[in-house]
């Protein structure tokens, strides 16, 4: 089944929620360019830290959603980790001590603190990706692009039509199911069912590309519903994660 996790009310209403999408946006890619120009596993510990507090208590997102999101990931940065200490040259070199030997298998000091960086690193940049998804509306997001980022509007709202059709795939593929069932066929996976989603994502594109013409997207000024404002709270949480991203940086040094 696909579906996509909206965020809570009570996170949206939160301090973080509140906050102007773009500013979100803009430093969750400093934190992450930040994450990428260092091998230490300080930082990302971190900034991890910090993003798993503030999402909790500044954000309000609760620890059982949290943790549904971060499991995937969390596996995914540990198995990352986990293959790139196995597989490190460092573990080679005769004159390194082996922390852990099995087999053929033998693990260095060097191999398993480049690991647990790596790890640290995508489990903090998985960390901050969440967050932001926990504690930001879609639609607000792609309004603030288009009103204070300068995004082209058939772009911006071309994906938020796309991104909120995708739990429809899912509508799509029962029913498709369905319809081989009541047919006498095979309700399994097949390659038929793949081309009817095909079919029917390709449908229903165009029926939302002949809407957005209608609408006159792109075709030149449009009056807003929703009108999205910079304030002075936006510039005070940006200049707290730059605070925070040079210390995380620092102390990695």
């Amino acid at each position: 089944m696909i579906a996509v996790r909206a965020p809570e009310d009570r996170a949206l209403a939160s301090p973080i929620g509140r906050t102007s999408p773009v500013a979100k946006l803009v430093l969750v890619g400093m934190w992450m360019a930040g994450l990428a120009l260092t091998t230490d596993p300080r930082p990302p510990l971190i900034l991890g830290a910090i993003g798993l507090a503030a999402s909790v208590g500044l954000g309000r997102v609760r620890l059982a959603a949290l943790a549904a999101a971060l499991a995937p990931l969390g596996f995914a940065a540990l198995t990352v980790g986990f293959f790139n200490a196995v597989l490190n040259p460092a573990n080679g070199d005769a004159s390194l001590a082996a922390l852990v030997s099995l087999g053929p298998i033998r693990l260095t000091a060097p191999a398993v603190g480049a690991g647990a960086a790596i790890a640290c690193r995508v489990g903090a940049v998985a960390v901050l990706g969440i967050a932001f998804a926990l504690t930001t509306d879609t639609t607000r997001l792609v309004d603030a692009l288009v009103q204070r980022a300068g995004v082209p509007e058939r772009f911006a709202y071309g994906a938020l039509a796309a991104f909120q059709a995708i739990p429809r795939l899912a509508e799509d593929l029962v029913s498709l199911r369905d319809a081989r069932r009541i047919r006498g066929l095979r309700a399994s996976w097949h390659p038929r069912i793949l081309v009817g989603l095909l079919v029917l994502a390709i449908r229903r594109a165009d029926r939302m590309a002949v809407a957005m013409d209608a609408r006159g997207f792109g075709s030149g000024p449009r009056s807003r519903y929703r009108v999205e404002r910079g304030s002075w709270s936006d510039v005070a949480f940006l200049g707290a994660g730059g605070v925070i991203l040079v210390a995380a940086m620092l102390m990695g040094r």
